[in-house]
């Protein structure tokens, strides 16, 4: 995958402008900074991902070349071009008979939860994955995560599941539930 400069990225993937000051466009190797600081905070401070150490930059790298046609990393940016949150999807589980089923996530800068932007991003990450044949979008959501919650069921995902204690963090057992999307 060609990583373009964001001048570039903007140009030929034409971003969406979807509210005053917010544009949704495919992730560049110049967000990948500000995406590693948005989810770093979250390693450190929540449980909303199982991780307990800062992955590299690499790591950022290589979910921003993806290795399937499926895997997509989109950006939420302010009108200073600055990375206010990001979308992203993934192989769910390595067997070819999965390949058109992704796993998603989203995160959001703490200063701009509420406001509106996650219900923005999602819904552009799940159509970008539907126009590059994904037929089924799953997600995990730790709990508690009301706010996660109701943002996977406000972009039409539906509770398959939930299992309990299968994440141990801040020296405590978390549950999760299973959330699925038909995008086809």
């Amino acid at each position: 995958m060609e990583v373009m400069s964001r001048k570039s990225a903007q140009t030929s993937a034409q971003p969406t402008r979807v509210s005053p000051g917010v544009t949704i466009r495919p992730a560049v190797e110049e967000d990948l900074p500000d995406i590693a600081t948005i989810y770093n905070h979250e390693v450190a401070n929540s449980h909303a991902t199982f991780d307990l150490d800062p992955p590299t930059l690499a790591y950022w790298r290589k979910r921003l070349a993806g290795a399937h046609e499926g895997d997509h990393l989109l950006v939420a940016v302010d009108t200073d071009d600055d990375v206010v949150g990001y979308a992203y999807s993934w192989s769910y589980r390595p067997r070819p008979a999965y390949d058109t089923t992704r796993e998603t996530s989203i995160y959001l800068d703490p200063s701009v939860r509420g406001l509106g932007i996650g219900r923005l991003l999602y819904p552009a990450l799940l159509d970008t994955m539907a126009a590059s044949g994904v037929h089924t979008a799953v997600a995990l959501v730790a709990l508690p995560n009301p706010g996660s919650e109701r943002l996977h069921l406000a972009c039409g995902f539906e509770q398959v599941g939930m299992m309990r204690e299968v994440g141990y963090k801040f020296d405590q057992w978390v549950d999760v539930k299973w959330y699925q999307k038909l995008l086809g």
